[in-house]
């Protein structure tokens, strides 16, 4: 089972602290999340180390879910560790420039089910991919509208 990497980044024209702020506002955090997935907190919502959260897909009769665990904060970064039908890590970095920020973010995950694996890798991974890059420019004009 090997582990598959998923990497994107986009420019924002907006403070890093805003940026980070659209990570970690869970309000921010729903208008920028595909519609179709749901995050929310085990006990209180935090993105310090060690909270804990789960994410769910919304499909009819079987939601399948992610529980997370926040295991590497600092200022400008936040990397979720995940397990259920994915195990793995969501890195989310905000680098400072000139211009904005740059978020950088890698998706590193192994499908431990050979059939789920078979199947996402045959029919999901590219849609999984352009929802990525989807995801990365409705964070940016969340983030963007959060500076206007």
């Amino acid at each position: 089972m090997s582990l598959q990497k998923f990497e994107q980044s986009i420019q924002i024209d907006a403070s890093a602290s805003i940026v980070e702020q659209c990570l970690t506002d869970r309000i921010l955090m729903h208008r920028w999340l595909n519609p179709m997935l749901l995050c929310e907190p085990v006990g209180e919502w935090s993105t310090d180390i060690g909270s804990k959260s789960r994410f769910l897909i919304k499909l009819p009769l079987w939601p399948p879910t992610l529980d997370s665990v926040v295991v590497e904060r600092q200022p400008g970064l936040v990397v979720w560790q995940f397990t259920g039908f994915f195990h793995g890590r969501d890195r989310w970095e905000c680098q400072p420039h000139p211009q904005g920020t740059l978020l950088l973010n890698r998706f590193e995950f192994q499908i431990p089910n050979p059939l789920v694996r078979w199947g996402f890798n045959a029919f999901a991974s590219k849609l999984t991919q352009q929802d990525m890059q989807a995801q990365l420019q409705r964070l940016k004009k969340v983030a963007e509208g959060v500076m206007g």
